[in-house]
């Protein structure tokens, strides 16, 4: 089963987690001293927030699947849309182990898709300077690539 994905960069963590919890009704499924995460099943949502020197607003939108057939599946749906995608494969970021993909949205607002495979004890990969084969520069608080570097580096990629 699917489960919409929402990620808000914030400026206080603390205020921030307060305000979420309620109005959520339900505590943090996951809280760092910079990211807390809900779980939810009503609405089926995995909202997270991040304070991580971004800038505050919406970060990006994403689908979180259950297994990899439903990732494919996804996937699949976007090369349809003729949508340009970045394969990042497996990744940590969030506190988590994924496999994910990012495409942007005709408006250039980055969606990913992605499979946790489980949790991590760091952040993750959000400030690399790496290979030319991934974006350089990731600005977004969930190890999202630029718009620019997703751009550039999806025809490197995929064609």
């Amino acid at each position: 089963m699917k489960r919409l994905h929402v990620h808000v960069a914030v400026a206080d963590i603390e205020q921030s987690t307060k305000f979420y919890t309620n109005l959520f009704g339900a505590e943090p499924t996951v809280k760092k001293e910079d990211y807390a995460k809900w779980m939810l099943d009503d609405p089926r949502v995995n909202f997270a927030i991040s304070a991580r020197g971004r800038e505050p607003g919406l970060d990006h939108l994403g689908i979180q699947v259950e297994e990899q057939g439903e990732l494919k599946e996804v996937s699949t749906r976007l090369k349809q849309a003729d949508m340009q995608i970045f394969d990042e494969g497996a990744t940590t970021c969030c506190y988590a182990k994924s496999e994910k993909s990012w495409v942007l949205d005709p408006q250039g607002i980055a969606w990913e898709t992605f499979l946790t495979t489980g949790e991590a004890t760091v952040y993750g990969d959000d400030n690399l300077i790496s290979s030319s084969e991934i974006p350089t520069a990731r600005k977004s608080a969930c190890c999202a690539p630029e718009a620019e570097s997703v751009s550039v580096q999806i025809g490197k990629n995929c064609g």
